[in-house]
């Protein structure tokens, strides 16, 4: 028996012109990995995670296909004239290095202000004479949050796409330490009011509760996954997840509600608004490809009726 013919992929950009000269020649039954892998061969600035494949437009399509990493070249390309889209990615750097840099900086810029007064002084105001127990209790707290998204980061979270582009590094980095620096300034500072102690540690409980429970949220999303991050989407069930889709948003939500009753700042106010309308914008598109993955029909799943973020709001 003859054996099937290698492919020719012409590999081309959005603009129609080839990346790599005269194609590249892959197995008949090789997959996306394996064209990615070819194409990288060929040239070494793209390696895998940098690159982006998708199928050819249809009249009518407005929106690219992505080259599906499960089936097999041969039956996802025309077979006149196989042909891929490139779309290079830039610059690319893992998820848990991405992570790792944005939680360090609050980690580390939150206790500066705490244990070095003096830093206040640099702009003529006074000494901070009095710690109140408030302003211990937030850098247990804020320390805590920090220090529990590390962990995460490396022992629990599974990511469903390896890498990041780099450029998110800087901008992740510049939301999280300049906010944790505004907070850290208002919170310790040396004319700062605290609350009542009633509501100090109503806001604490609030806070610390929302955080163990943010933590069992993501044992849950842990498991959804494989340890290489596939597996594809899935139903979340149990604890918060039964009655809202993103349990672990709404907890982490609720952290910082906490926190901010506790502690009283309008910067703390102004990242919980910030952080609840990101947070909100993700949810929402995961809620929609949670209902139209799993829409009851041709035997799938049909995904419950559930809240968004935030009952019974959202």
């Amino acid at each position: 028996m003859g054996t099937e013919k290698n492919l020719l992929v012409q590999v081309v950009g959005r603009n129609g012109k080839e990346i790599i000269k005269g194609g590249v020649e892959v197995s008949s039954e090789a997959t996306l990995e394996d064209l990615k892998k070819v194409i990288y061969s060929r040239n070494k600035k793209f390696y895998l995670e940098r690159q982006r494949l998708t199928l050819p437009l249809q009249p009518g399509q407005s929106r690219p296909t992505p080259v599906d990493e499960s089936k097999k070249l041969k039956d996802q390309l025309s077979s006149d004239q196989p042909q891929v889209v490139f779309k290079d990615l830039g610059p690319q750097v893992s998820y848990k290095i991405l992570f790792c840099f944005e939680y360090l900086g609050p980690l580390v810029i939150y206790p500066l202000f705490y244990f070095f007064p003096q830093i206040y002084t640099y702009v003529g105001l006074p000494l901070r004479k009095v710690t109140h127990p408030v302003q211990t209790y937030a850098l247990y707290a804020w320390c805590f949050h920090y220090a529990k998204r590390e962990f995460e980061t490396f022992c629990i979270h599974r990511f469903s796409h390896a890498t990041s582009p780099l450029s998110n590094v800087y901008r992740n980095c510049a939301y999280y330490w300049l906010f944790g620096a505004l907070i850290a300034y208002f919170v310790n500072h040396p004319l700062y009011t605290p609350v009542s102690e009633k509501q100090m540690y109503v806001g604490l409980a609030i806070s610390i509760v929302s955080q163990l429970s943010n933590f069992y949220c993501h044992i849950i999303l842990k498991n959804l996954r494989s340890p290489d991050g596939k597996g594809g989407y899935q139903i979340p069930y149990g604890f918060l997840f039964n009655y809202v889709t993103c349990a672990n948003y709404t907890t982490e939500i609720w952290q910082w509600i906490g926190f901010n009753i506790a502690t009283q700042t309008v910067a703390g106010y102004l990242f919980l608004a910030a952080a609840g309308y990101i947070m909100s914008v993700w949810a929402l598109q995961k809620h929609k490809r949670l209902k139209k993955t799993f829409d009851g029909k041709d035997g799938r799943k049909k995904y419950p009726r559930r809240f968004v973020i935030f009952p019974p709001l959202l």
